[in-house]
């Protein structure tokens, strides 16, 4: 199960900026692809945010921030972001934007063959 709300929050603040997204559910979550590639998403109640290596070490320094651990590896470029980093609108906003800025930049992943 992922938070609905912030679900919808995330689409809300997608849709204000004209962005073609799909929703895509996985890791036990949902995850928001833009040009076919995960931007953002919501793991529990947490944003999963796809930063890049740039913009990660100050991205560990802003309220509700951490490194995101998945297998117990920290995954640089990524972090989680709980509810208290993300409570106001203009912070989610910034999380979104910092995920839409790096978006260009990502690596697609490759797609598995049928």
């Amino acid at each position: 199960m992922y938070d609905e709300h912030l679900e919808d929050r995330i689409a809300s603040i997608l849709d204000g900026k004209k962005v073609n997204y799909e929703k895509k559910k996985m890791m036990g979550g949902l995850t928001f692809m833009v040009d076919d590639k995960m931007c953002v998403g919501i793991v529990k109640e947490e944003l999963m945010a796809r930063i890049g290596t740039e913009a990660y070490p100050a991205a560990l320094k802003k309220k509700g921030c951490k490194e995101m651990k998945f297998t117990g590896r920290a995954m640089p470029g990524y972090v989680f972001v709980e509810p208290n980093g993300i409570d106001l609108e203009q912070d989610l906003e910034y999380w979104v934007q910092l995920c839409l800025d790096y978006n260009p930049l990502a690596k697609s992943s490759k797609k598995k063959k049928k």
